[in-house]
């Protein structure tokens, strides 16, 4: 006998007992992003590997280590998405969506870095994201923020802390860059292998090393704050009012730099409860993203959100939606036909309405075993006496009443009433 064969490591199955959550923090998301105005769009699995060089960055490790690419039959370098922003921004470049006009977008799906898996991260991932394209200024920001603040309301999910910090632009951080390497490279020996590589490559990527042992000497680095351009400091300054206004706690984290090459002003995450990999959602301004992919200068802004670490914190109690409100039994397999006839009329006059005809045959009593493992509130009984009638037998599985017979026309109503559907 072959031996079994196993999902490959990193990658995981979602089973049915945890898919009515996925499902119902997909439907919050989705319902929200459209309540704000979002759009969505569909990008591929597979990019050039070029959309994610040119602006995630070769110096980070996303690209240099985590990034399944190959080259396919026709020598064209390929990699499965690592991220969700470089494509939607490639896409919207691509199709024409810059011409007309601003772009509130947002996307949802897997993406693949080859990371070494532990709690709440896998190599096969899900992210959803909100993404902004042609929007300058602060206001914009602080949506996706607010955005978001309403998205763990909703959710549940309480105890994540809001950090946020202004890079300034390009041409601020110069200034801030030249400082930065030489307070390293006047510590050289204290650096570790990732720290002396990035030293030449994208020093900013030092302050967002997760190694204890460079902690004291990050911490004492000059602060990128002292090198603010005027309008960086105006715009960041807004934010936080207009956070302020709408009630957004958040604390101003000075190291926070995110670990992608695009980002310029405001960048922000959301932190807490996942030990070591806290950050459940990370956004922030990248106004020279689209440039970097060959559109026109274009300010942008948004964010992306892990699915399996958001889900670790949401309630995993027993989802009432993913429970039939109703098992339909039928007595005599030659009446199956006439079953699934009357559970398509319930259907059609009662939309949303989850019944399951049991399938596969089995005596009465083994049928209402199957019936309340299901999770259903009443189990719905076709015979030959309730079809010469025009009945239906209904049995409470989850409370102790008696077994009634209804008319079939009638049943929507008994069941309204009764507080099934």
């Amino acid at each position: 006998m072959a031996g079994m064969i196993k999902a490959v490591k990193g990658m995981h199955d979602v089973l049915p007992d945890q898919s009515a959550h996925w499902l119902a923090f997909e439907r919050t998301f989705i319902d929200l992003a459209t309540a704000y105005g979002y759009k969505q769009i569909r990008m591929p699995l597979v990019e050039q590997a070029e959309v994610f060089k040119r602006t995630v960055g070769e110096a980070t490790d996303i690209v240099e280590k985590e990034m399944y690419s190959f080259t396919d039959r026709n020598g064209d370098f390929l990699c499965l998405r690592p991220e969700g922003t470089a494509s939607c921004v490639r896409a919207s470049i691509e199709n024409g969506l810059l011409r007309q006009g601003a772009q509130r977008l947002w996307y949802g799906g897997p993406m693949f870095r080859r990371e070494r898996p532990q709690a709440g991260r896998y190599r096969q991932f899900h992210q959803f994201g909100l993404e902004t394209l042609g929007m300058s200024g602060p206001d914009i920001d602080a949506e996706l923020i607010i955005f978001t603040h309403r998205l763990w309301r909703a959710l549940g999910i309480e105890g994540l802390e809001l950090q946020i910090n202004s890079l300034g632009t390009v041409d601020s951080r110069a200034g801030y860059r030249e400082r930065l390497v030489a307070y390293f490279e006047s510590h050289f020996d204290r650096l570790d292998e990732d720290s002396k590589r990035r030293l030449t490559t994208n020093p900013l990527r030092i302050l967002d090393s997760k190694n204890p042992d460079m902690q004291a000497l990050i911490e004492a680095a000059p602060m990128l704050s002292e090198y603010l351009d005027d309008e960086s400091r105006q715009d960041f300054e807004q934010l936080m009012s207009m956070l302020d206004q709408a009630g957004v706690a958040y604390r101003v984290n000075p190291r926070l730099v995110r670990g992608l090459d695009y980002y310029q002003k405001l960048v922000f995450e959301w932190v807490g409860g996942l030990g070591a990999q806290s950050t459940v959602c990370a956004g922030g301004r990248y106004d020279g993203l689209v440039a970097q992919l060959g559109g026109p200068s274009t300010p942008a802004a948004g964010f992306a959100l892990g699915v399996e670490r958001l889900l670790a914190l949401m309630a995993q109690g027993e989802n009432d939606e993913a429970r039939p409100h109703a098992c339909l039994i039928v007595t005599d397999p030659a009446m199956m036909g006439e079953g699934f006839c009357f559970t398509e009329r319930l259907r059609d006059v009662v939309p949303g309405i989850r019944v399951v005809v049991n399938c596969g045959g089995g005596n009465l009593k083994n049928q209402f075993k199957k019936a309340d493992r299901s999770g259903a509130a009443v189990a719905l009984v076709l015979g030959q006496e309730e079809r010469q009638a025009g009945e239906i037998s209904v049995k409470f599985l989850r409370e102790e009443r008696d077994q009634t017979r209804v008319a079939q026309d009638a049943l929507p109503g008994f069941l309204s009433e009764n507080g099934i559907i």
